[in-house]
């Protein structure tokens, strides 16, 4: 189980993580695209390329990166997420449900392509949270 930091930025999120790998002498790591997840007519004009996930891990801490989505707002210093990644579903479960009181949901939790349980949300006191579950 962990928290890790997830930094989302403009369109650029290749240039950023193949950076910070060379800064701390990291293999490059594997992209996944939103273009590889949906077809081309779920997703807006140029938005195919750009990066739905990666991550670096620096010393010991998982770092996990994003572009931002075509559309959505975007605003340098509030680019970050908290992600609570964990094998356990009920402790998932529990966790979104008390945050998303007197917050607002995102996404709610569902199967994805990359995780058996995934939503997002930002909460009463404007923390944006993905919740991810890891087998």
């Amino acid at each position: 189980m962990a928290i890790n930091p997830y930094l989302i930025f403009d369109g650029n999120t290749r240039e950023v993580v193949l950076y910070y790998a060379d800064v701390f002498g990291l293999e490059e790591p594997t992209f996944l695209t939103f273009g590889s997840i949906h077809s081309d007519d779920e997703i807006p004009p140029g938005a195919k390329d750009l990066i739905m996930h990666t991550f670096l891990e620096i010393a010991g801490t998982k770092l996990m990166f994003s572009d931002n989505y075509p559309g959505m707002p975007y605003q340098t210093g509030n680019n970050f997420t908290l992600a609570y990644v964990s094998n356990n579903e009920a402790a998932i479960r529990e966790a979104f449900e008390k945050l998303k009181e007197e917050g607002s949901v995102e996404m709610e939790l569902q199967e994805t392509p990359w995780s058996k349980c995934y939503g997002s949300l930002t909460d009463k006191y404007h923390i944006k949270w993905q919740f991810s579950h890891e087998a």
